[in-house]
């Protein structure tokens, strides 16, 4: 199973396809120094694989690649994700 992950700054979302398939996204909104994670979704015949997971991993990761932005996890799994992951707690915007 291919898969594709693509940032789509003008849409201001992450998103996952498996075999050219949107299994994925999370949406954002950015402002000064700060992106909000606002809303994740997962194709409901595709839950269960770790998609949001892995969608919400790789939008994290670019963040923190690309920008100085602090992280806002406005979504309820975000905010769970964060929690799974404490070593990435230093990117959440206090």
């Amino acid at each position: 199973m291919a898969r594709e992950f693509e940032h789509d700054a003008e849409r201001r979302r992450y998103t996952l396809k498996v075999d050219g398939a949107l299994v994925s996204a999370v949406d954002y909104v950015a402002n000064e120094g700060t992106v909000s994670f606002t809303h994740t979704f997962t194709d409901p015949k595709q839950r269960g694989h770790g998609y949001a997971g892995e969608i919400v991993a790789y939008a994290v990761d670019d963040v923190e690649q690309t920008t100085d932005a602090r992280i806002i996890p406005m979504c309820w799994y975000v905010g769970k994700w964060f929690d799974e992951h404490p070593e990435r707690a230093s990117l959440l915007n206090r």
